[in-house]
């Protein structure tokens, strides 16, 4: 069942946050991830939300996004982003 990666961002280094894109990109796509939405324009409707960068992403299952979560490839994107943002990351199942 498909499920989607929900990443709430927190950027304290753009210029950083570059070496960290580079390697997370081709990780999602290497097991099976595609990013449906990469920080786009956002607009609260309802209620306050102080989260200033959202990013969505599609697996095939919730067990591939945590299969990419826990790959080598994404553990070194993620050793790159030390220092650079705090990430809250979230998997939601379809239904």
């Amino acid at each position: 069942m498909t499920a989607y990666m929900i990443v709430q961002t927190f950027i304290t280094d753009a210029e950083k946050m570059e070496d960290y894109k580079a390697l997370a990109a081709p990780a999602v796509a290497k097991y099976g991830g595609k990013y449906l939405s990469r920080g786009g324009p956002m607009e609260h409707i309802e209620n306050e939300w102080d989260v200033p960068r959202v990013t969505l992403l599609e697996f095939p299952s919730a067990e591939q996004a945590k299969t990419f979560y826990n790959s080598p490839d994404y553990q070194e994107a993620k050793a790159k982003r030390e220092g650079a943002a705090r990430f809250i990351m979230t998997i939601l199942e379809a239904t």
